[in-house]
């Protein structure tokens, strides 16, 4: 097959683009030197990415039975004596298997808590005058106590390792007694049904038996089929006993190749994963199926394994390539806090700015998973080291800018004596407006003397607070019928739902537009629910309208009369058509591409009955292409008249206002 021009490749209906993660987006917009602010990248990340595949990072790829389970307790949300006693209390439990998995859950919160507070006591040596260099941490009696604990539990661990191992050699050792049992039946004197009874009373002896060394695992299992096989094949069994045995076995078989592809339906490959090796044992305590199955059935069996081991090797690898992509992101966060610290900033706003793009940049790391472990640790001292350089400079700074606090201690202090004698007013608007400035003000203005820092925000926020609680009282009635437009717009979008159709589609679309002026007609609503109720009504107007046995240009052309109705005395109106107006010049843009593209590509067919017909197909394809722009067309001159409208009025509105 020819290569196709890129161009012309569009995507199928329906498809949607797989999500960035957290680190690829942002190894995007960092490594652009002219990328957008960090504020935007920390929102695009938060709205944008995919959620990552692990909360932890591997060392290595758990096997199926080492498998963690869910911890029954959230051993996040507990402190750390609360952890402490949660550990003691499963190193004492006899079965240490069951118990592992939540042990290892607490040692992470607990090393996390510790860890935090190890920083916190650093931060707290530093900034009371000390030295990084001389700062000595602390012995932790809790920790101590974690780690004998923890001890206990590994040697317990490792007793338990010991004994299943000596316990996998005994079973080893049981098992190859059986296959010698079974050989020996080839030879025994008894009655037929006697041997036979007696072989699968074998079988199920060897069922019971447990585990072996894994490296012993094949090997027993060829001797073992073998002897089963041999013992068909060598023995004159009563052919309707062997048939009716090989029949059952065939049945079970085909069980497992049901359960192992209904597996390929799992949407978590570990947990497949898993639930396969219990199949395969399964598998191998059957005995032989019937021979004109064998062979079928295994592969079978095998092709439904072969796929589930390819997911769980490819959710892992992806996995891999997820942490190296945060490894990647992470450095780049810290060679850009690196770049930070080397310029000796000379002004207060400049250290407020680059204190703010540190404060992103550690919002932004908070958002990246976890490197690969090996380099976890290192890659966060670096960016820890990065950041602390960075405030001890400022400290520096700040502390050599002692009289500049005094002379804003003032400045606030002004601002202060300006709230407390607004704060009766009853001028609820022009009030309102004066203590937004005040508040701006106030946040322009640097830092004022420790000591004094929090007595004089309590004062200032005091008076501001005073005078918004008599606002919130004196419109309590207005919220009051906000909560009666609620009911009623809540009202409307029941009938909108429950909508009863006519034969008439003009009556029909004349009822719903009834039903949106009676909408756009409600006053508003309380603001919380505004956006869940908006898209409430849209869905809902818009599936009815899907309804209507009229062709598509009418029924956009209703839907976008109906958007410009709903949007009436909407503060936010004249964004949302704009936005909605933008989209369909996308979709105009993107068929006029479309019909250039054909138009281009309808010179390079060459003069035969063949191309010929492929030439009318495209003609067809271009005019209705042009069609529906033409009918898209038609609704941006609907949106910019509703656009326009609102800019009239705006103009008119300042007008009046001058005059």
């Amino acid at each position: 097959m020819e290569a196709q021009d890129p161009i012309s490749i569009e995507k199928t209906d329906g498809e949607e683009p797989k999500k960035l993660t957290a680190a690829q987006i942002i190894l995007q917009k960092l490594a652009d030197k002219k990328a957008e602010s960090l504020e935007n990248i920390i929102t695009e990340v938060e709205t944008e990415s995919a959620e990552p595949s692990l909360e932890e990072p591997l060392e290595e790829e758990p096997e199926a039975e080492n498998l963690p389970e869910t911890p029954k307790v959230n051993y996040s949300e507990l402190s750390k004596e609360q952890l402490l006693e949660e550990l003691k209390n499963l190193v004492q439990s006899d079965d240490i298997q069951k118990t592992k998995d939540d042990i290892e859950s607490i040692r992470s919160a607990f090393y996390k808590i510790y860890r935090t507070e190890l920083a916190e006591r650093k931060q707290k040596f530093i900034d009371e005058g000390g030295q990084e260099k001389d700062y000595k941490p602390m012995v932790d009696p809790s920790e101590v106590v974690f780690k004998q604990l923890y001890d206990q539990f590994r040697a317990k661990k490792n007793q338990v390792y010991e004994q299943q191992e000596r316990q996998k050699e005994d079973n080893l050792k049981k098992k190859y007694e059986i296959i010698a049992k079974i050989e020996s039946l080839i030879n025994s004197q008894e009655t037929m049904n006697q041997t036979f009874e007696e072989f699968k009373s074998l079988q199920k002896q060897w069922s019971e038996i447990g585990h072996v060394p894994q490296a012993e695992t094949q090997k027993l299992w060829d001797s073992y089929n073998y002897q089963v096989e041999k013992f068909y094949d060598f023995v004159k069994i009563n052919k309707e006993l062997r048939d009716l045995d090989l029949k059952r076995n065939t049945d079970a078989k085909i069980a497992l190749c049901e359960k192992a592809e209904e597996l390929l339906l799992e949407p978590k490959a570990v947990k497949a994963f898993k639930e396969l090796q219990k199949l395969h044992e399964q598998w191998r305590e059957i005995g032989p199926a019937l021979n004109a199955h064998k062979e079928e059935l295994w592969e079978r069996f095998k092709q439904a394994t072969s796929k589930i081991n390819k997911n769980y090797q490819e959710y892992f690898e992806n996995i891999k390539k997820e942490q190296e992509n945060n490894l990647k992101a992470k450095e780049l966060i810290c060679e850009k806090a690196e770049d930070l610290i080397a310029p000796d900033y000379k002004s207060r706003k400049e250290w407020e700015n680059k204190s703010k793009e540190i404060l992103e940049l550690q919002k932004i790391w908070k958002l990246i998973g976890f490197a690969p472990k090996k380099h976890n640790n290192k890659i966060y001292e670096r960016f820890r080291n990065a950041c602390d350089k960075f405030f001890e400079k400022k400290r520096e700074f700040y502390s050599q800018n002692k009289e500049e606090e005094d002379n804003n201690y003032q400045l606030k202090e002004d601002l202060c004596v300006q709230a407390e004698g607004l704060k009766d007013s009853t001028d609820w608007k022009k009030t309102t407006d004066i203590y937004i400035n005040l508040q701006k003000k106030w946040k322009t203005i640097g830092p004022v003397p420790r000591k004094y820092s929090e007595e004089i925000w309590q004062r200032f926020r005091a008076a501001c607070n005073y005078f918004f609680e008599k606002k919130s009282q004196h419109f309590s009635s207005v919220d009051q019928e906000q909560q009666n437009n609620l009911d009623l717009k809540k009202q409307i979008i029941d009938e909108i739902e429950n909508f009863k159709f006519e034969e008439s589609d003009e009556k029909n679309l004349a009822a719903l537009k009834e039903l949106q002026k009676r909408w756009s007609a409600v006053g508003f609503v309380p603001f919380k629910q505004k956006e869940e109720l908006q898209e409430r009504y849209r869905k809902a107007i818009d599936k009815q309208f899907a309804k209507l046995n009229i062709d598509e240009t009418k029924r956009s052309e209703a839907k976008i009369k109906g958007l410009i109705e709903s949007l009436k005395n909407n503060p936010q109106a004249y964004e949302k058509l704009r936005a909605e107006k933008e989209r369909i010049k996308s979709r105009v843009e993107a068929i006029t591409q479309k019909i250039t593209l054909a138009e281009n590509n309808l010179g390079f067919f060459a003069k035969s009955k063949k191309a010929d017909s492929m030439i009318e197909d495209f003609k067809r394809k271009m005019e209705k292409n042009k069609e529906e722009a033409a009918a898209l067309n038609k609704l941006i001159t609907l949106l910019n008249n509703a656009i326009n409208d609102i800019v009239n009025k705006e103009q008119s509105a300042k007008k009046g206002g001058k005059a």
